[in-house]
Order: C-alpha cells, then structure tokens, then sequence
C-alpha cells in the first residue's frame, strides 16, 4: 500500500489505498484538510504540490495539468493532488501559497 509523506506537516503519513482515486480524494478521506478551489475539476492550482520524492511513481500529466503547465501556473516539479494518483510512496510538501492558515507548517 502506498504511502504520501507530507514533509511540511511533520512529515505526516497517509496510506493510498486505491489507485484509481485521486491524490487530493485520499487526503481528504484521511481527515487531511487540503486547499481545493475548484473542487478537483483541474481548473486552478490551490490543490498543487511540491514533489520531494517519487515523482516516477505519479500518473502521467493529463489535458489540465498539461495545460497549467503551458500556462506556467506549475514548475515541473508540482502536480495538482486533484488529477494525479500514484502506485508506490512519495513524499511531497504544499507549496507556502497553498497552505491553510489553520495548519502548522514547518520550514523546509
């Protein structure tokens, strides 16, 4: 079973049980509180992430996050937890525009 490691959140662990579900759906079944303005549909970047390690293991880039990337919204080392999953561990931090204000984020 998978394993996301956010680095800036103490380096917090979830378990990606699922394949097929998005990043962003996994972390918000696991009680992960994460910013998504356009409720997953690919439109924005506020759901974007920051990949520490294990990029090999994510889907490919879709149509949207394509897009994004075109329109130099995203580095080539983010991906946006809505439209990508992942079949081994990685570990990612949120980028500082992203973060929730609620959150405890440590500096990386």
């Amino acid at each position: 079973m998978p394993k996301i490691t956010i680095q800036n959140l103490n380096n917090k662990v979830i378990s990606y049980e699922q394949s097929y579900k998005s990043i962003l759906n996994c972390l918000l079944e696991n009680q992960q509180d994460w910013m998504h303005a356009c409720g997953g549909k690919g439109r924005c970047t506020t759901c974007a992430f920051n990949i520490i390690d294990g990029l090999e293991h994510l889907s490919k880039k879709n149509e949207a996050e394509s897009k994004l990337y075109k329109q130099g919204k995203l580095t080539e080392k983010q991906r946006l937890a809505c439209q990508c999953t992942l079949d081994s561990d990685i570990v990612i931090a949120v980028p500082k525009k992203n973060q929730l204000p609620h959150l405890n984020y440590n500096v990386l």
